[in-house]
């Protein structure tokens, strides 16, 4: 099992709360930190400069799937970045991840 790290943008403080909350109570992540962020990024052909909320979650990489279906069916945006890395760490806080998302 991969751990992961899922990075998802929001337009929102509310948005991303309630992307954290949904996806933590699905257990689809063991936890969702979230962030205020400027982003700077080409959209439509313009140059964009927009203050945006960033969300961090801490998975494993079974849960990638879920996590991008549900974050695009509830995503206020029409092309949601949803990107993830995989991660090492302390082994007793990677095993809290994997237990808190089993907890089906």
């Amino acid at each position: 099992m991969q751990h992961i790290i899922v990075y998802i943008t929001a337009g929102n403080m509310d948005e991303a709360r309630m992307l954290g909350k949904e996806l933590v109570s699905r257990r689809l992540a063991a936890c969702a930190n979230i962030y205020p962020i400027n982003s700077i990024y080409r959209w439509n052909d313009e140059m964009v400069e927009d203050n945006e909320v960033a969300l961090m979650l801490k998975t494993t990489s079974e849960r990638f799937e879920e996590i991008k279906e549900t974050v695009v069916s509830l995503h206020s945006y029409e092309l949601p970045c949803i990107i993830s890395w995989e991660i090492n760490g302390e082994n007793k806080y990677l095993h809290w991840i994997s237990d808190e998302i089993r907890k089906l």
